[in-house]
């Protein structure tokens, strides 16, 4: 591994899972079952005046909450090898533990495929009755029938399932790769990851843009932006982002990767995080809302106005400044980035706010009168009273269930494994790796 390594501490208590964090997937197992159980208990009794409509979206919103950051950690993964970076290799393997979780996170869907099966599936996506459309609202209606094509349940569930197979077949190649070169130090594997890397893009990009539009865009299925699924690709980043963080950072913390992560290794990762989670995503947003805007189209500007009335409108804002500019003067400063507490705070804080965002596109309801050309200010009048329900438990309760999951599948796949790819043949350039 080159003589910058001869020194580094490779042995099996510096880069092994220690003791300790085992401790914390009890933890997290017991989070998993407190909040899936919970929700599904406020759901089921109908408690804290949440009705069906409600659970089901706000378990929609938990599950892409964790299977963003799974998402994320992908990106992470293969980005590295398609770019042949030598920094990343001593902070890849939390990522690729990550993104493991993408092997079994299709269960965590099932529930949507037994509503289906009951016939109500249209409490999420109201095309999937088009007669209940058809009489609540006659102009939608006939919108969604010329998508019928592409809106259907059988091609839904066929796309469902290509996407969580592709998913789970990237992340189970690159992470059972990258341990078999723990254990042989063949090189030519790092040349197959690489090869491999370029046609993962592809079919990243092709999955997340067509989840996006099937899970989250054809709640609206009137509205439709070409710009969804980057905008959803932002949020796959700054979740993926903010957990590899966390996760590392706890792992030197616990006494693991000494003389191997350093703070060089911190501000790499914030910037990332800072890059796509909070620039980027602010950029896509905004060129969203404007190209929508200056068009004025009905069926297009009814969605950004039902997001602008009532409470909806301090979520708007609360994102502007939570998920932009906030964090983009806390963590522009790199000894922001280089200290582990600050880019810890940082790490959550976008978490919080990627949680924000998804319930900011998933919730709200759009009026059937709202695809007209009224005013602004009546609009903004007949419905000023317009309520979030953001406070209410199950919210949270699934949320936290789902990331408990998460968090307790990437620390059992850890513990299996080398913290670190020992055997990379950039080690040694990782290790000694420092920002200009």
């Amino acid at each position: 591994m080159g003589h910058a390594t001869t020194h580094t501490d490779l042995s099996s208590q510096n880069i092994q899972l220690p003791a300790i964090a085992l401790n914390f997937r009890k933890l997290a197992i017991g989070v998993a079952v407190v909040g899936l159980g919970g929700g599904a208990a406020i759901g089921y009794t109908g408690a804290f005046d949440t009705d069906a409509h409600h659970f089901w979206h706000a378990y929609l919103i938990a599950f892409l909450f964790g299977l963003t950051m799974c998402l994320g950690g992908l990106f992470f993964v293969f980005v590295q090898h398609l770019t042949r970076a030598g920094w990343s290799v001593a902070v890849r393997r939390p990522a690729e533990a990550l993104a493991a979780n993408l092997r079994w996170i299709w269960v965590l869907f099932l529930p949507f495929a037994a509503l289906w099966m009951m016939g109500k599936a249209n409490i999420i996506w109201i095309w999937a009755d088009m007669e209940t459309l058809k009489a609540n609202n006659e102009a939608e209606f006939l919108i969604v029938q010329a998508k019928t094509a592409f809106l259907n349940p059988t091609f839904f569930w066929i796309r469902a399932c290509v996407y969580f197979v592709v998913w789970a077949a990237l992340s189970h190649f690159f992470l059972t790769n990258s341990v078999r070169q723990d254990e042989s130090g063949d090189r030519a594997i790092s040349s197959r990851m690489q090869k491999f890397s370029a046609p993962t893009a592809i079919l990243f990009g092709l999955t997340i843009t067509f989840a996006a539009f099937d899970w989250i865009m054809s709640l609206s299925p009137a509205w439709f932006s070409t710009m969804f699924g980057v905008y959803f690709f932002c949020g796959c980043a700054t979740a993926g982002f903010a957990m590899m963080i966390l996760i590392t950072v706890r792992l030197t913390q616990v006494g693991a990767l000494k003389g191997i992560v350093s703070r060089e290794h911190f501000q790499d990762m914030g910037k990332l995080m800072w890059a796509f989670g909070i620039v980027f995503w602010a950029y896509i947003g905004f060129s969203q809302y404007m190209l929508i805007w200056y068009a004025n189209l009905p069926e297009e500007t009814g969605w950004f106005l039902a997001r602008q009335i009532g409470g909806w409108g301090f979520f708007s804002f609360a994102l502007l400044f939570g998920h932009f500019v906030l964090p983009f003067v806390g963590l522009l400063s790199k000894w922001m980035k280089r200290a582990p507490l600050t880019l810890s705070i940082g790490a959550v804080w976008m978490l919080c706010f990627h949680y924000v965002d998804l319930y900011w596109l998933i919730m709200p309801e759009i009026p059937s009168d709202l695809d007209t050309f009224a005013k602004y200010a009546d609009m903004s009048a007949k419905y000023a009273d317009t309520q979030t329900h953001f406070g209410n438990p199950v919210n949270f309760l699934l949320a936290l269930g789902v990331a408990g999951t998460v968090i307790a599948g990437t620390i059992s796949t850890l513990s299996r494994v080398a913290l670190v790819p020992k055997q990379d043949p950039r080690l040694a350039e990782s290790i000694r790796f420092e920002n200009m």
